[in-house]
């Protein structure tokens, strides 16, 4: 399946916030960074939810509750109640629940977050590999978590507990750079054990089925920062998604994008959820977006005219997706995206 950058027909000249009923926004490098409000997202998420469109916070981080980031939220003047949050320790609490007994003992390696999603399920946390758990679940426990917890986990998934991880993102932006994430951690017991865990987290089905059951979202809209887990995770859900540039990802990542990671709409942040799309067309053999024209050549991207940069870049997208079928475009889009001032 190829996906180029473009506008729906019903959302043509129409602001996405009211073309779809629910945004499911990422929070780290959505939303926030390092505990601060991104520029204008606090402005545009009002003006989105006054304009009835509901709002629901989806994160890979397992380690705040949802009361928790509910607060931060409202603390950053975003009013969120915690049934508006979900987490990927609510979905690996749902996947782990349904294949263990009711009432199971599970080894937690991890933080509150964790520990709250599996008492919501029946579920007892413990400590330790000695307290007979019939299950390991991991998640993010943050910069203080001890390595000895590592350990813990390896013994017990050595001895044949089913194990399973809240997501295995590999970083996770702070306000500070890009910092280890939960798959570096699940990493380790890995290569302690040779096991490989089960995943609820984005982009995997178990997250979205969370998503959707809590929501009841019946025209949905992701918003992230990441292509391998926001987006990719839109794509197995089939259902539409907006990549913000306030995160990890950058104009070359995107413009390799295979089809699971090609967003349907670009942007430079929140904003875009209050605007209609620009049109992506063709336009001889290149593709066309506001006054930028690209095309692929033998061996690079070129770009052509002059206009928001942004729209430079999704007629980038058109061409370097069109160019790769259902591959990784690997031509050279260096020049044009230096252009752009990507």
């Amino acid at each position: 399946m190829s996906r180029t950058v473009r506008t729906r027909p019903e959302a043509s000249g129409q602001a996405l916030s009211e073309a779809y009923d629910t945004a499911l926004l990422d929070l780290d490098g959505v939303v926030y960074a390092g505990g601060d409000a991104i520029a204008y997202a606090v402005e545009s998420l009002a003006t989105a939810r006054a304009g009835g469109m509901r709002l629901a916070y989806v994160t890979n981080n397992a380690l705040r509750t949802p009361d928790t980031v509910a607060g931060h939220l409202t603390e950053l003047g975003i009013p969120t109640a915690a049934g508006e949050v979900i987490t990927s320790a609510q979905a690996v609490a749902r996947l782990i629940s349904e294949q263990v007994p009711a009432g199971a003992r599970v080894l937690v390696i991890g933080g509150e977050g964790l520990r709250v999603a599996l008492r919501e399920r029946g579920l007892e946390p413990v400590e330790s590999a000695d307290d007979d758990p019939a299950a390991v679940v991991q998640g993010f426990g943050g910069p203080d978590l001890p390595w000895g917890r590592f350990a813990e986990a390896s013994y017990a998934v050595a001895r044949g507990v089913p194990w399973f991880a809240s997501n295995t993102d590999l970083t996770i932006p702070s306000g500070r750079g890009i910092a280890p994430g939960n798959g570096a951690a699940v990493q380790v017991v890995r290569i302690a054990t040779g096991a490989e865990p089960q995943v609820a987290g984005k982009p995997l089905p178990p997250m979205h089925r969370e998503t959707i059951l809590r929501t009841g979202a019946e025209r949905p809209l992701v918003v992230g920062d990441r292509l391998d887990t926001d987006i990719e995770g839109a794509f197995n859900g089939e259902v539409d998604s907006l990549l913000v540039l306030t995160g990890v990802t950058d104009g070359a990542q995107l413009l390799a994008a295979p089809p699971q990671h090609r967003p349907t709409y670009v942007d430079h942040d929140l904003r875009g959820m209050l605007t209609g799309q620009p049109e992506v067309g063709p336009a001889g053999d290149g593709f066309r977006c506001g006054g930028w024209t690209a095309t692929a050549r033998a061996d690079r991207l070129e770009l052509e005219g002059e206009g928001e940069a942004l729209d430079g870049l999704r007629a980038l997208c058109a061409a370097a997706w069109t160019a790769a079928g259902d591959g990784s475009c690997g031509l050279d889009g260096g020049k044009a995206l230096a252009r752009l001032g990507l």
